[in-house]
Formats: C-alpha cells, structure tokens, sequence
C-alpha cells in the first residue's frame, strides 16, 4: 500500500472526531474516565499534599546557595516567593502524573467503547479480526507510558531553556499519545501485520495527530500559569484539568479512529484480489 500523501485523510478524520464529540453517548462515556482519575488525584493530594509541599521546602532550606537566591529576591521585593515556590515544584512534578494517569485510564476503559462507535457508524463492513489481546494492549500501553516518562524526566534540565519548554514536553505526549491510541484502535479490527503495515506506512500522519492532540493536552496547564492565586483553588483547578485532559484524550481516540480504521479499510480494498474476467462464449461459424 502506498503511503497516502497529502493531508486530506488527517483533515477528514479530525472533522468527523470533532463531530462526534457532540454526541450523547461520548458524553456520557466521558464520565467515567473523569470519575476515576479526578477522584484518585483528588485522594492522593488529599493525603500527599501537605507532607510533598514540607518535604520540597525542607529540601529547598537546605540548599545554601538557594537560600542566598531567596533572600536577594526578597530584597528586591518579591517577598512572596518563597511561600510558593514549593507548592510549584509539586505541581510542576505531579502535573506530568496527571497526564499519563489520564491517558491511560482513557485509553484503557473509554479508547474501546469509542472505536466500537467509530466503526459501528461508519464502518459496519469492516471485519474484526483481533489482532491483539487486551494483555498486549495493556503492556504496550505501559511500556510506552515507562518510556515516556524517562524522556521526561531525562529531559527536565531542559525545560528551564524557554523556547524548549514549549517543545519538549508536548512532542513527548504526542509520541506517547500516538503510540498507545494508535495500537487500541487497531487491536480489535487489524491483524497484527495489519497493524504493523499501518502504524510503519503511516507513522508519520500517526504522529502529526499525536503531536496535535499533545499540544492540546498541554492547554490545561495554563490553568496554572495564570496567576500564583491559582494555588488557592489547588483542588477545584486539578479537577478541571483532569476533565480537560479527559476531552483531549477523548478527541484524540476518535481522531485515531477515524483515521487508522479508513487507512486499514484502504488497505484491505488494495489489497483485495482483482476477480477473473468472465470467459467469453467461444462463437462457432456454421460450416459453408
């Protein structure tokens, strides 16, 4: 199969994800994801926060030269900071957790529900043949998960360069976005050399889609930038940005959707064998 050029494929398949969105049963299936991964932040930083936050300025006070850092700062009037420079830096370390966590809640327990709906109402053709078991869908998805995390936290010294900050972090949500949405939507409908013919054949348009949907998941951070008063409202804020990453995640399982299930579907039809021409009836001439 020839790979697809051009971008009308990707265009196609983001319009029809951002149309089903609006649909009741997305909504709905929404929830639950929201549900799970809001409630297990807010447990976690029901019982974690307090303890984190001391431990970081426990850790910070024994830095000597931060400490002098500290002190000339507030004598050029910026006394507030050292109040909240460690509830930042537990938030600049659990924000990263609330992504992955989010990802893989959507994609373990919504990705599937999603699929089935894309290919109910648009490819109701399209044979299943299960190319790959929940096990392998779970272990690629946190094998993929692993990676990413030690790109990012190899690459933290990074993100304190300005223009990397804005590079960085979404290009490693992508890839990992790409890799585990990519494999969920196939794993029912492809066979595994379906699957491997496809995410090779179309990495590239995979990947634009991840790194679409990892710039979208790094908008709920701004959240944060906002203004340090934003610490206030600490609990109601990770709420919404887990619902945000939910939607974003959400979209993006649709988006690949769309798109993987049409390129699996162009691939079965060039790959079809090409039925044998009718014989022609042999005509017999009368003899003279």
């Amino acid at each position: 199969m020839a790979q697809d050029s051009g971008v009308t494929p990707l265009l196609d398949a983001f319009w029809r994800a951002a149309a089903y969105c609006l649909h009741p049963r997305v909504i709905l299936l929404s929830l639950a994801p929201l549900l799970l991964a809001g409630g297990l932040t807010l447990a976690l930083g029901w019982f974690y926060w307090e303890p984190a936050v001391a431990g970081v300025r426990a850790t910070l006070e024994a830095w000597s030269s931060l400490e002098v850092l500290l002190k000339w700062l507030e004598s050029i009037g910026l006394n507030g900071l050292r109040a909240l420079i460690a509830p930042l830096i537990v938030l600049a370390l659990a924000l990263p957790l609330i992504v992955v966590l989010s990802l893989l809640v959507v994609a373990l327990s919504m990705a599937p529900a999603l699929v089935s709906l894309v290919a109910r109402r648009r490819f109701a053709e399209l044979e299943a043949k299960r190319g790959a078991a929940l096990w392998q869908s779970v272990l690629w998805s946190l094998g993929c998960t692993l990676v990413a995390v030690i790109a990012l936290v190899l690459s933290l010294p990074l993100w304190f360069v300005p223009p990397l900050i804005l590079l960085i972090p979404p290009l490693i949500w992508g890839w990992l976005t790409c890799r585990v949405m990519a494999f969920d939507v196939l794993a029912e409908h492809a066979s595994a050399d379906e699957r491997r013919t496809i995410l090779r054949e179309q990495r590239w348009p995979l990947l634009a889609i991840g790194v679409v949907c990892g710039y979208l998941g790094a908008a709920p951070t701004l959240l944060w930038a906002v203004s340090a008063a934003t610490l206030i409202f600490a609990p109601l804020l990770v709420l919404i940005s887990v619902w945000l990453y939910t939607l974003v995640f959400a979209f993006a399982a649709l988006w690949f959707a769309h798109f993987a299930l049409a390129a699996l579907q162009r691939l079965r039809q060039s790959t079809m064998p090409v039925p044998p021409a009718p014989l022609q009836p042999i005509e017999i001439l009368p003899l003279s």
